[in-house]
């Protein structure tokens, strides 16, 4: 691991498929239907499909930022990228989301690893540095991720031993 570049890659790593102290993204999503990613928790709150298209908007987001890549998703009121809650029955439309996240996970993982010491101490469009920026997005999507894991066990899906 090479200073902050490495450590950053590490972290991302952790957050999407490294097992570690925490289930990674890759393993919370792992299994998961269209059914139990469309519930949702009694009393309220978002669903499982809800909290990965909000990770998405917020990955590719970061994506575009870091890579310095025209386009992406516009700023918009947090709220909204979650999303209005889809049906049970659009297996296709939540493997699509699943696929979307991998691929997203994918370029961020090169485009992390590409960045010199130097890009981490550029400002990052009112978001602070790009280390500061990478260190928040990774927290952000570990604390989504167990809400996903908390929904699971509410449900009943989470694998009783893993």
């Amino acid at each position: 691991m090479q200073g902050r570049t490495g450590l950053l890659t590490l972290l991302r790593e952790y957050s999407w498929d490294r097992e570690g102290w925490f289930a990674p993204l890759e393993a919370a999503l792992e299994g998961v239907t269209a059914r139990e990613a469309a519930w949702q928790p009694p009393g309220g709150g978002n669903t499982i499909w809800q909290t990965l298209r909000h990770l998405n908007f917020w990955n590719e987001f970061m994506w575009h930022r870091i890579t310095g890549t025209p386009g992406g998703p516009a700023m918009t009121a947090n709220e909204e990228t979650f999303g209005p809650a889809a049906g049970p029955e659009a297996e296709d439309a939540w493997q699509a989301e699943v696929a979307r996240a991998r691929d997203l996970a994918r370029r961020l993982r090169e485009a992390v690893a590409n960045l010199s010491e130097d890009d981490l101490e550029k400002p990052l469009q009112d978001m602070g540095t790009v280390a500061e920026s990478l260190a928040a997005w990774v927290m952000h999507d570990t604390y989504h991720t167990g809400q996903i894991v908390l929904i699971r066990k509410m449900q009943g899906s989470w694998p009783a031993t893993r």
